[in-house]
């Protein structure tokens, strides 16, 4: 889910642009778990636990560095909004949400008809926010079983970060995106040296460092071969 700005892009999951401006650790996790007819679930999670204690005492406050301090209410508002949209989106069907304002942990899941539905929610979303076109895109090749994840690095992403301010750019010092794709049938093949399969031959794990990925230092390319 990167797109022209890291952050901004980030905010797919929307709780993002509230919280990430406050805290320099949080996790992005994209899970797609694909059935063989090419259907399946996709969940985004925004996992900022381990900033908890941090942020329980800031959401107690107004502002801080500049920010405005989201009210609870704030965040649920944008969540429902998220839902909604998913909702009325064609080729997506069991929309939910998790808020858990205890360990500051956000997910959106649906169920999606066709590979091809990602790309579609992912540019619309883009489109609303008011962002370039995400740099991600999907596609399941059924008769040869196999799923891609195609990804194409932007220099103008590192270009928009190195605009913001030093404190700004702490942010990212220690946040992480993690991809997670889970299969019905084995995989015999990942063309990315980096992404990890699982003992079950059944899923496979991609993680990097946000600095990686806005210095583009990491490719995010993957296609994966089912037996």
């Amino acid at each position: 889910m990167i797109g022209i700005n890291f952050k901004r892009t980030l905010s797919f999951i929307f709780i993002l642009a509230f919280l990430c401006p406050l805290t320099s650790c949080f996790d992005i996790i994209d899970e797609i778990t694909l059935n063989a007819d090419g259907s399946g679930e996709i969940t985004l999670t925004a996992n900022l636990s381990k900033s908890k204690t941090k942020l329980a005492s800031i959401m107690l406050l107004d502002t801080v560095n500049g920010y405005k301090v989201p009210a609870r209410e704030d965040i649920n508002h944008a969540l429902n909004k998220a839902v909604t949209f998913l909702q009325n989106t064609e080729g997506i069907s069991n929309v939910s949400k998790k808020v858990d304002f205890d360990n500051y942990i956000f997910s959106l899941s649906c169920h999606f008809r066709s590979v091809n539905n990602i790309d579609d929610i992912l540019q619309e979303v883009t489109k609303n926010l008011k962002v370039k076109p995400l740099l991600f895109s999907y596609n399941f090749d059924a008769t040869k079983k196999v799923f891609s994840k195609n990804y194409s690095y932007d220099t103008e992403v590192k270009t928009e970060y190195e605009k913001l301010k030093e404190d700004d750019k702490k942010v990212f010092d220690e946040a992480s995106y993690t991809s997670i794709f889970r299969f019905e049938h084995e995989i015999t093949a990942s063309s990315n040296a980096k992404a990890k399969i699982s003992k079950s031959k059944r899923a496979v794990m991609m993680r990097a460092s946000a600095l990686d990925v806005i210095n583009g230092n990491i490719n995010l390319t993957n296609k994966i071969q089912l037996k």
